[in-house]
């Protein structure tokens, strides 16, 4: 558990140190001139005495840190700014609180249809708990980058990369956006929480079918496209000869039999559905001659 101290200034103790070494020399050029062997003792003492004291003084930079041991026990996490001075005999680790960017490299993996995709993630995070970082784990960063690898490889076998393997899923890679990375985010923070990690944003960068079934994921993509679209059409034209039967129906403009109905409806399906304009023929006789 974190337990945040609040040291002594290290100003005064910094003046002492200064004072003492400035006394060492004194006394031991003193004592060396007057063959005065008290004096070299007392110069050597406070030369000592002025290095013990120089050891206990810290600086800490703005989002830094210190995590204080005594001999093996956990004794407190300085967090704030300036110069201090601390139990000599204290070991200090530096952690920084800032926050840090971690571009993740690009994995290839299944997703969930077991397709070949490619995906990379960007993770913002920053030390919250400096206990945690310092003795949970061997060491916090190298954690951070396995536990992120291995969150972002899960992502991927969760959910389809889109619909064109699974037409009845609710989520996928491709078109969750901002759900899909709030789940992982969510998952970095249970899995870098005993490492007291706090994930500020994550947000895949890179996705992509892998390169050895891309130009067929390509074609697939664009058929479905056109049976698509195509569809949108025949229906679009099937409702404008519905209506316009009825239309001439309705208003008595011309009587027509089944026959010329059929050819009517299929003359009009042509034009409808037609890549390119059609080209119309006179016919100069009737339908059956």
């Amino acid at each position: 558990m974190e337990k945040v101290l609040k040291p002594m200034s290290g100003y005064l103790t910094l003046i002492i140190c200064l004072v003492l070494f400035v006394a060492s020399v004194y006394l031991f050029i003193h004592g060396v001139d007057s063959e005065n062997i008290t004096y070299v003792i007392i110069a050597i003492l406070c030369f000592i005495l002025s290095c013990f004291f120089l050891k206990g003084l810290m600086i800490i930079q703005p989002n830094h840190s210190r995590v204080l041991n005594f001999f093996g026990k956990y004794v407190g996490t300085v967090k704030e700014n300036g110069l201090f001075f601390i139990n000599p005999l204290y070991s200090s680790q530096k952690i920084s609180l800032r926050s840090e960017n971690l571009q993740g490299q690009t994995l290839k993996v299944n997703d969930k249809m077991g397709n070949p995709i490619e995906i990379a993630a960007v993770i913002v995070w920053k030390v919250g708990d400096t206990y945690k970082a310092a003795y949970e784990v061997e060491r916090y960063t190298d954690y951070v980058k396995m536990q992120s690898e291995a969150a972002v490889r899960h992502l991927a076998v969760s959910f389809p990369y889109d619909n064109l393997e699974d037409e009845h899923a609710t989520l996928t890679l491709r078109d969750g956006g901002e759900q899909v990375n709030k789940i992982l985010e969510q998952e970095l923070s249970e899995r870098l929480a005993p490492a007291g990690i706090i994930i500020q944003e994550a947000r895949m960068t890179h996705l992509a079918y892998a390169s050895e079934i891309a130009g067929a994921m390509l074609q697939r993509q664009q058929a479905t496209a056109i049976v698509a679209a195509r569809t949108k059409i025949v229906e679009g034209a099937v409702g404008m000869v519905d209506l316009a039967l009825k239309k001439l129906s309705s208003e008595n403009i011309v009587e027509l039999d089944d026959e010329r109905k059929a050819a009517m409806v299929s003359n009009l399906m042509v034009v409808l559905c037609g890549e390119k304009a059609a080209t119309p023929i006179l016919n100069a006789g009737t339908l059956y001659n």
